[in-house]
């Protein structure tokens, strides 16, 4: 009887994990702020319900760094989560430690491919296979304009930089600050590459700061784009530096100031304030760069999974979130547009159906780039040398041929 007993007890134990128990998701990320935080909660909500475990592994701060090194102690002990939020080049070079999971089946059986604008998919792929899921597309090169402050200094919205010039002028007339800006070095290197696309244009910047190209880094183009940066320096107010970017969108928001040079997270601060686009604020693209899009794409990125459970759970979130519902519903709550180009755009605002239009534009005719101020356009040590350069430009009285110079120097670094 006893023997009896213990075997069916056995036989239960046995059974317990594939009846009870199905695979489980373990996502590392720093969504952690509120609209990114309910955006997490509803992926948590459609994984339940596709029977799948959620085990939320959030690494809030550092931009993501903290985040990364979580993930490194992970993978280096042997036990990489389900899946972590890695941006651009760092996927490539995940890749290339052997650690990341092939999801091409999910990928050709949903047709991304075709969902996604090419530039896009690229990013995602290793070696010509999806590694890698977007879960939305920012556009880094806005500029976000107080239509009031204009209207009180007599000036126009600007669309090329002696436009911008000419208006920053009637601002600082009026008493009005021209350019809300943080001083930071991230902030500080978007500020730059929206110039440089301005000034330079698409095929400039890719091969300046995509290709690294030390001619093009080295030439008259790159030292165009510091005059023009110099000349923009002198409308930044002496506060600036150390400024969070939220508080100098709060400038832009209560007509301190009349324009600011970033993403389109900045949104989130005017709708959070009850500001509605096309009424109290404007979202334009930055000067000289209207058929152009500087790209910044969240992504979560597969790690190999040894159980099967594992993997067909893996599966369903690669399948979930590159599904219209999730994109919908997450992009609603962060700002950004959603990286699938057939997701319905009704239930959005008109600087993301301007961003949307702009971005399918822009693939097709070559203007779509990506953000290296944002971590999608090179490696990590090349980006810091760079983003080095142009802060200490933008802190000092550096000229435009000693920083040309110093730029192409820093593309060297590897």
């Amino acid at each position: 009887m006893k023997r009896k007993q213990l075997s069916a007890a056995l036989l239960a134990a046995t059974l317990l994990p594939a009846t009870v128990f199905a695979g489980e998701v373990e996502v590392l990320h720093w969504w952690t702020s509120g609209g990114e935080a309910k955006s997490v909660a509803e992926l948590k909500k459609m994984m339940t319900a596709k029977g799948d475990n959620w085990k939320d592994f959030a690494v809030a701060g550092g931009g993501g760094d903290n985040a990364m090194t979580a993930l490194k102690t992970r993978v280096v002990s042997g036990n990489p989560p389900t899946a972590a939020q890695i941006k651009g080049p760092a996927i490539q070079e995940w890749g290339a430690e052997g650690v990341l999971a092939n999801i091409d089946a999910v990928a050709k059986a949903e047709g991304w491919d075709k969902q996604l604008p090419p530039v896009v998919s690229q990013v995602m792929k290793y070696k010509g296979q999806y590694v890698a899921a977007p879960v939305n597309v920012h556009r880094v090169n806005w500029l976000w304009v107080n239509p009031e402050a204009f209207k009180k200094a007599g000036a126009k919205v600007p669309t090329t930089w002696p436009e911008f010039f000419e208006a920053a002028d009637k601002l600082q007339k009026a008493g009005i600050q021209p350019i809300a800006h943080g001083g930071q070095p991230w902030q500080d290197a978007t500020l730059f590459e929206s110039v440089a696309l301005g000034v330079g244009g698409p095929a400039y910047y890719k091969k300046a700061f995509v290709q690294l190209d030390q001619a093009t880094l080295a030439g008259p183009t790159t030292l165009k784009v510091f005059e023009t940066l110099q000349k923009v320096k002198t409308y930044i107010d002496k506060g600036a530096a150390g400024r969070d970017w939220n508080l100098a969108t709060a400038m832009v928001i209560n007509g301190k100031a009349g324009m600011q040079f970033m993403g389109d997270w900045a949104k989130g601060e005017f709708t959070a304030a009850g500001k509605k686009p096309g009424k109290d604020f404007l979202c334009v693209a930055a000067p000289g760069t209207a058929g152009s899009f500087t790209f910044n794409i969240d992504s979560l990125a597969m790690f190999k999974q040894k159980d099967p459970a594992a993997q067909k759970a893996q599966a369903d979130l690669a399948e979930t979130v590159m599904s219209k519902n999730f994109q919908e519903v997450f992009n609603l709550n962060k700002g950004s547009i959603p990286a699938r180009l057939d997701t319905p755009m009704d239930k959005f605002d008109d600087c993301a159906k301007k961003s949307k239009a702009d971005l399918t534009a822009a693939s097709k005719s070559g203007g779509l780039v990506p953000s290296f101020a944002h971590k999608m356009a090179m490696a990590s040590a090349t980006e810091g040398a760079i983003d080095d350069v142009i802060s200490q430009f933008m802190n000092s009285s550096m000229s435009p041929k000693t920083a040309t110079e110093r730029l192409a120097k820093a593309g060297k670094v590897h």
